[in-house]
């Protein structure tokens, strides 16, 4: 499990999970297929903002469950989405 910040803040979280192709968007982990969630905008999206940033889901957070899929084709996916941002 990866959780990092994008400078975008939430537009940009919300771009890149929309971008990904060979994620899924899923809440689960630890499944064979690499996942990818924008917490502030589904599983958190009830909280107010300051209640996001506690739970550490802020604005800025996705976060990334990588599976067995081939190393580069999941490093492809994110460069393409992230050059988007």
């Amino acid at each position: 499990m990866l959780t990092f910040g994008l400078k975008g803040g939430y537009d940009a979280g919300v771009k890149v999970v929309s971008t990904v192709k060979l994620f899924s968007h899923l809440a689960n982990i630890g499944d064979t297929r690499s996942l990818i969630i924008h917490p502030a905008s589904t599983t958190h999206r009830q909280l107010s903002d300051s209640q996001k940033v506690l739970a550490g889901a802020g604005p800025d957070v996705v976060r990334l469950s990588v599976g067995i899929e081939d190393k580069e084709d999941i490093i492809a996916d994110l460069e393409q989405a992230l050059a988007g941002t």
